[in-house]
């Protein structure tokens, strides 16, 4: 297989919608109904389950890291940015759910950690950092994606360069809604509820 061919298996690795199944099997109904309606870590904390919530961002890392993984076993380092683009596309588009997805940070981060994992863990310190500062996680999420292609500039080569880049610009265009609600002030801090689906 050609290393472009491994984004079609790392888009259904990405597209596994685990907060939904999780929530289901918990018999909380469809989580798209509750807070803003995303299927992520996030919002399936806002049904009060913290232990769901948890499994649910360690499931969206886990299948971020493994099409990383899965495609550089197979195919090598190439391949390997393929299947972890492919997982983000499918966890912010899947097909399950009529290209209806979440908004692809904690993939996006287990994309990172197993693509570079200095890129990864640096991205994430600057969330941590960010989220504790300014008690938004959306917007802790927007820095540090955006600063994600810079330090794969510093800590890694060119293919990690656009790989980085690429997921700033596509959890750039899932938070549009965030983006929205930070400019006008009213995004919730961490801990409040959302306004809304948007």
């Amino acid at each position: 297989m050609a290393p472009l061919a491994y984004l079609l298996p790392g888009y259904l690795l990405g597209s596994i919608p685990f907060g939904l199944l999780l929530t289901r099997a918990a018999g909380l109904g469809d989580i798209r109904a509750i807070g803003s309606g995303n299927i992520g870590a996030t919002n399936v904390l806002r049904t009060g389950n913290k232990a769901l919530a948890a499994a649910t961002l360690l499931l969206d890392l886990g299948k971020g890291a493994a099409a990383v993984l899965l495609a550089r076993w197979l195919a090598g380092p190439e391949a390997a940015l393929w299947g972890g683009l492919g997982a983000v596309l499918g966890h912010l588009f899947p097909v399950w759910l009529r290209f209806k997805g979440g908004k692809g940070v904690a993939t996006g981060y287990g994309v990172l950690i197993s693509a570079a994992w200095p890129v990864g863990l640096a991205a994430g310190a600057i969330w941590l950092l960010a989220a504790a500062l300014l008690r938004r996680s959306s917007l802790a999420a927007l820095i540090s994606f955006a600063a994600a292609p810079f330090l794969a500039w510093g800590l890694a080569d060119a293919g990690m360069i656009w790989l980085a880049a690429a997921i700033a610009v596509l959890i750039y265009t899932r938070h549009h809604s965030n983006i929205r609600r930070l400019l006008a002030g009213t995004e919730p801090r961490i801990g409040e509820h959302s306004p809304g689906k948007a």
